[in-house]
């Protein structure tokens, strides 16, 4: 693995290159630290959520998943390195079921709102899919394992279900889209 930093003003990357954790250097532009920024502020979103009031097991899953991304940026930074594990995207798997079986089924779609947790856990949803659409736009340039891009698939899958989950904390609910097709529709019925 690379070198730790010591000093965070180096001045390599005025150039418009960036290190990787093999010593090589890349455009700034290109696919790999693209997946590594919006990895990055993914973790960072999280730990603003991780500011909010929340429940001790959704708190400490969230932690979890900061030093799992925090493997994931490591192995993207190191071509063909292997740091994120096939049981971290199993404990979403199974995170994901157990706070998903708690939910009533969805009737309609539900607007990314409520709480401000439920809102800040919709924004990591937001941006775990980003860094999934980077994962795969590197994958389609470069040999990748499947671990990173099904991680941040099932992470998205469960930030979802988790602000399901935030909005319920204090007896609230989801935030329902107000379809204007439902609308009429439901009214048509009551006709």
């Amino acid at each position: 693995m690379g070198k730790r930093l010591t000093q965070i003003a180096t001045r390599t990357g005025d150039d418009g290159t960036t290190g990787l954790g093999d010593n090589t250097r890349v455009s700034k532009h290109s696919p790999r630290p693209h997946a590594m920024g919006d990895v990055d502020e993914l973790n960072s979103h999280i730990g603003l959520l991780l500011c909010e009031p929340l429940p001790a097991d959704v708190r400490a899953l969230l932690v979890e998943v900061q030093h799992q991304l925090f493997n994931l940026g490591g192995e993207l930074s190191i071509p063909g390195f292997e740091l994120l594990k096939e049981e971290a995207v199993l404990q979403l798997d199974q995170a994901l079921a157990m706070h998903n079986a708690q939910l009533p089924r969805l009737q309609e779609f539900i607007l990314p709102a409520g709480t401000r947790a439920a809102a800040q856990a919709h924004v990591c949803r937001t941006v775990a899919r980003r860094a999934e659409r980077a994962v795969v736009a590197l994958g389609a340039q470069e040999a990748m394992r499947e671990a990173p891009r099904h991680y941040l698939n099932r992470l998205s899958d469960l930030l979802f279900v988790l602000a399901r989950v935030l909005n319920r904390m204090d007896g609230g609910d989801d935030v329902y889209w107000k379809s204007e097709r439902l609308a009429r529709s439901a009214a048509d019925d009551a006709e």
